[in-house]
């Protein structure tokens, strides 16, 4: 008999396809959201099932419309609200980014509410809800007392911050029981051809898409990792009302590189590991819109302590190494990046 149902919003996103996988190993029924079911390449997430043996389906529903939450959330015994804008590049206005994210959470909670059998919601946020907009104190170490703050933020950061705050807030007053989980820059295998937001570290890297590495540090954390830690949230009662952050130790892009050109400059890829000047980076970023997103956080520190969810959780997340090495391997393998010439 399986554990229970869970609904995973979402469900074709890169940190929802572990979440999935993880659920299904472990036992539990997962039904998980997607905005048109008969059209969803769900292929890889089947394939999974069928190993476990593992119930799995697909409802249709989209954060932007009302349509389809009640019945994705039926009989479900826990939420994984996973489902967020995450653009690969610098939004046109911050309402393309933060309204999707908090009226999507709002309904995915009124419908977790309305279900009368969820015994618990885990809310997918980010380490950017907590760490920007606080000056610069390279020496600071962010906490899950802390919240980003959205008048010195970019629209992603903005929207991850109201999107929980609106979560809290009803939780509170619908009685609902919630943890939200904070990652940092999750990266690991891909567990099918996609191109995600998570990925194009390393994808830009690896295919140097670049020609030299901007100053950018990153809090990494492995997608498995991730998985892991949304089922010890899931079944750890004493976590109820918390937040957790989900990130290991701090790497500057250019300690990504080292290790990229390290591990795969012998197979014929040609990282780009020398330092890029601010003013070549504004330069850049006039004419690619990814490089823009990432001028908020040129030269900008990324230290948070994961402490909380070691001692209460007993989280122990992976080396950062081994999820680089594993991203750029399954972007190889699934024909993302080829080598120059190849």
């Amino acid at each position: 008999m399986p554990k229970g149902t869970v609904l995973v919003t979402g469900a074709t996103g890169f940190i929802a396809g572990h979440c999935i996988e993880e659920l299904l190993t472990h036992g539990y029924a997962v039904r998980g959201t997607v905005r048109d079911p008969a059209n969803a390449d769900t292929a890889h997430l089947r394939a999974i099932a069928e190993r476990t043996g593992s119930s799995l389906e697909f409802a249709g529903a989209s954060l932007d419309a009302d349509a389809g939450w009640a019945e994705a959330a039926a009989g479900c015994t826990a939420v994984w609200h996973i489902a967020s804008p995450n653009p690969t590049s610098a939004p046109r206005t911050s309402d393309e980014v933060v309204r999707p994210a908090v009226d999507g959470t709002l309904r995915v909670l009124r419908a977790a509410a309305g279900a009368r059998t969820v015994r618990r919601v885990v809310l997918t946020s980010s380490i950017d809800a907590i760490r920007l907009g606080h000056g610069a104190d390279p020496a600071r170490v962010f906490t899950e007392d802390d919240w980003s703050d959205v008048t010195r933020a970019a629209p992603y950061p903005t929207s991850k911050v109201l999107a929980e705050r609106a979560a809290w807030a009803f939780a509170r007053e619908h009685n609902l029981d919630m943890v939200a989980v904070h990652p940092g820059l999750v990266l690991g295998p891909l567990q099918r051809a996609q191109r995600t937001t998570s990925a194009e570290v390393v994808r830009l890297l690896l295919s140097r898409g670049m020609p030299a590495v901007p100053r950018l540090s990153f809090s990494i954390v492995d997608v498995r990792d991730v998985a892991r830690a949304h089922l010890l949230a899931t079944e750890t009662a004493a976590a109820a009302g918390n937040r957790y952050i989900l990130a290991g130790e701090d790497r500057w892009m250019r300690q990504i590189a080292t290790v990229l050109a390290a591990e795969f400059g012998p197979l014929g890829y040609r990282v780009p590991t020398t330092p890029m000047p601010r003013w070549l980076m504004w330069t850049v970023a006039r004419f690619d819109r990814t490089i823009r997103l990432a001028l908020d956080y040129e030269g900008v520190t990324t230290l948070v302590s994961a402490a909380k969810a070691a001692r209460e959780l007993g989280w122990i997340p992976r080396p950062a190494k081994e999820s680089i090495v594993d991203m750029a391997d399954s972007l190889i393998r699934h024909g993302i990046v080829t080598r120059r010439g190849a």
